[in-house]
């Protein structure tokens, strides 16, 4: 391991001034914390657990879509529950419309990407972890432009949720299907924003409504080699795969370390 990362990193990586916090989202709550958000808006509690289903379950965020709700209500849950986190920027597809790249705009202005892939046997998201990254690889555009911002759990399951409904929705070639595989190899060291990273393993992971219902070995964890927190991810319980990272610019010294 030390080969990999070879200096001593801190355990926690403080946030850049300057960037207020992305709006609370359901899936930044747990079912306990959303049954409490539903009621300081007014409402019954019980609410909380149909706008989880419509979310993680019918994978559905249209207030027109909500049927078994009030109408009059709708727009109210969505408004304090689930706001926009993500905008879609530009989209690029390859491999005949089978793997789709999206440019995403936060709400503060940042951008990130995420990628989905569909394969004969499965269908696959690569998604950020953060605005940008702070580890610096020297063979990494995304480490040579540093660390904007983390990006929060909802954040993170926002990506997620729009794979998982694209496919749902047939709108990848092949037909409707469903979101088997995730993995965090997109922008940012997921390890060095490990609260929302965690959280959002845990609502891709938890059965619905209270979350995606994901199998756990399929949800990879990418690290440049972050020890500590590797030990720390092995003692949450979550048999995620874990794929170290090997900044290297040949296989030949790939192969070496």
């Amino acid at each position: 391991m030390s080969h990999v990362n070879p200096n001593p990193l801190p355990l926690v990586f403080e946030q850049p001034k300057g960037r207020g916090k992305p709006p609370r989202h359901l899936a930044d709550l747990d079912l306990a914390a959303r049954k409490e958000a539903v009621e300081a808006l007014g409402l019954p509690g019980y609410r909380a657990k149909q706008l989880s289903t419509h979310y993680f379950t019918r994978l559905v965020s249209d207030p027109g879509e909500m049927t078994d709700l009030p109408a009059g209500i709708r727009d109210q849950l969505v408004a304090g529950l689930m706001p926009q986190l993500i905008t879609p920027v530009k989209t690029q597809t390859a491999d005949r419309g089978t793997t789709r790249k999206t440019l995403w705009r936060l709400f503060d202005g940042a951008l990130v990407e995420s990628v989905l892939m569909r394969y004969p046997d499965r269908a696959t998201i690569c998604v950020s972890s953060q605005a940008g990254c702070g580890m610096a690889c020297p063979f990494c555009a995304t480490g040579q432009g540093g660390l904007q911002r983390n990006m929060s759990t909802g954040e993170i399951i926002e990506q997620v949720v729009d794979g998982a409904r694209a496919m749902a929705r047939g709108e990848v070639p092949g037909g409707p299907g469903r979101l088997s595989n995730v993995v965090f190899m997109g922008m940012g060291e997921p390890l060095a924003n490990y609260k929302a990273v965690i959280g959002a393993v845990r609502r891709m992971v938890d059965d619905g409504p209270e979350g995606l219902g994901m199998s756990a070995r399929n949800i990879t964890v990418s690290t440049v080699g972050l020890v500590p927190r590797i030990k720390q991810l092995t003692e949450e319980g979550i048999p995620v795969t874990l794929a170290l990272s090997l900044h290297a610019p040949d296989d030949e010294l790939r192969d070496e370390l």
